[in-house]
């Protein structure tokens, strides 16, 4: 179910075992790949999961027993899908036009507030699905405030996507190989393909400027001219496929686990 299509009557009537809230951000990345790329890949993620739940429900409700180890027993309902989150922390990529962002302070309390809106309907198992890197220190925190709240029996993790994709997860970079080929895959006719040459020549090969262990750049234009890391032309659509179907298992399993436990 997609929360923004639905009447209100259909979400006060559905059998909903948890939610997914997708958290992106409006920021560059590259000359070739639009400023909503973690969104969208965020809430690609969300959505194929959200497909493969309700498969595998109906595949349980015909065989009498899941065939889909990625969900497994809980599935009975259907995992919602919430309006993405468009603007994160982002602030390292404000030398670039069109980057937009908010502290995390304001960024955890609208996160909050959302979760705290769906646990008022008694969706109170959420699972933030996360497509940028900045946000991943705000999310865990909002995750552990709404879970440690005995005034609610919310319950929320937070899951980066780029992180559930096995031996790729290495590769992410920024508008590099794994974010290009989830793009070309989900949203082939907004990938400027006329770009991905200048994209990669005028990137770099590796986040940040380091010396033992510490990050000496804090902002993005430090350290790549156009704002890519990594090489975008490896990103092709096959292997986006591969990367959307491992990161939406991934993200049953999380989902299943969350519905599972005990708070």
């Amino acid at each position: 179910m997609k929360l923004s299509e639905a009447t209100w009557t259909e979400v006060r009537e559905a059998d909903v075992d948890a939610a997914l809230l997708p958290v992106g951000s409006t920021e560059q990345h590259g000359p070739h790949a639009p400023l909503g790329t973690d969104a969208m890949t965020a809430e690609a993620v969300a959505q194929a999961a959200a497909k493969r739940w309700a498969t595998a429900d109906t595949e349980a409700t015909d065989d009498g027993e899941g065939t889909d180890d990625a969900v497994g027993s809980a599935v009975a309902g259907d995992l919602l899908v919430a309006p993405p989150v468009h603007v994160g922390v982002a602030e390292e990529h404000r030398a670039f036009d069109g980057t937009l962002w908010v502290s995390p302070d304001t960024f955890r309390a609208y996160v909050r507030e959302t979760v705290e809106s769906l646990a008022h309907h008694g969706i109170d198992r959420i699972v933030l699905v996360n497509g940028h890197g900045g946000n991943l220190e705000a999310l865990a925190e909002v995750a552990r405030r709404v879970s440690r709240d005995d005034a609610s029996d919310a319950y929320a993790v937070a899951f980066t996507w780029f992180e559930a994709v096995g031996e790729h997860a290495g590769r992410m970079g920024h508008g590099g190989p794994l974010e290009t080929a989830m793009l070309r895959h989900v949203a082939p006719d907004l990938v400027r393909e006329e770009r991905i040459e200048s994209a990669r020549d005028g990137g770099s090969a590796r986040w940040g400027e380091w010396i033992r262990g510490v990050n000496l750049a804090h902002d993005s234009d430090e350290f790549t001219d156009n704002g890519v890391v990594g090489d975008p032309a490896e990103g092709t659509a096959a292997l986006g496929e591969e990367l959307l179907d491992r990161a939406s298992e991934a993200l049953c399993d999380v989902a299943r686990a969350v519905v599972e436990r005990d708070r």
